[in-house]
């Protein structure tokens, strides 16, 4: 009886195949990115450009030390406190605001702080300057900075409730769902302009 062979396999072509498999999931698959804090550089300025006087009192300064260590104004702060803390000084509303086209804003009619005077005058005007130190970690850099985000976004949420009788967050979500739609467009930019997001990040410091 005749011995069967056995058929050999062309391997070349499974090769070409799995090649090709390869591309088609390399292509086709999604990766989760995570999308960090969102931050715009400022653009340099001219040489002839003289910066504005800002008033010490305008100025909310947050450092976090090499120990990450939270000091706010100079005093030691639990990080669950600073969302508050930040409200506070974003929303006294003690002085007049900036002028615009020639034109004071006037004070804030729709602030809910104290009004002192020893605090930020206007949201407009209120800045948040934020210092770490290069030995600081990353995830308490990124604490300190969500909570920053959270009163702006309590402020927002605030306004956006009393003026539109929905949240800014709802709002938001409904003017991405609409680009073209005009009035929503109107009454976002208005409520970013009532509570501007100024936070300014400091040259870090040289940890030792």
């Amino acid at each position: 009886m005749a011995r069967r062979e056995t058929p050999e396999i062309n391997a070349g072509s499974m090769a070409d195949i799995a090649f090709l498999l390869l591309i088609f999931f390399l292509v086709t698959t999604t990766m989760n990115v995570d999308s960090g804090i969102s931050k715009k550089l400022s653009e340099k300025p001219p040489a002839d450009y003289v910066p504005p006087v800002i008033k010490e009192k305008n100025i909310f300064e947050v450092n976090i030390n090499r120990n990450n260590e939270l000091l706010v104004e100079g005093n030691r702060m639990n990080v669950r406190e600073l969302k508050d803390a930040a409200v506070k000084f974003i929303d006294n509303g003690g002085g007049e605001g900036k002028i615009e086209d020639g034109v004071a804003t006037g004070p804030c009619d729709y602030c809910k702080g104290e009004r002192s005077s020893t605090s930020s005058d206007h949201p407009n005007k209120a800045i948040i300057s934020v210092q770490s130190d290069r030995g600081t970690d990353y995830g308490t850099y990124i604490v300190v900075q969500n909570e920053l985000l959270k009163a702006y976004t309590e402020l927002r949420n605030r306004l956006c409730q009393e003026r539109y009788r929905m949240s800014f967050t709802e709002l938001e979500k409904a003017y991405s769902d609409d680009k073209n739609n005009e009035e929503l467009k109107k009454k976002v930019e208005d409520i970013k302009s009532a509570y501007p997001q100024i936070i300014s990040d400091a040259e870090p410091t040289s940890a030792n």
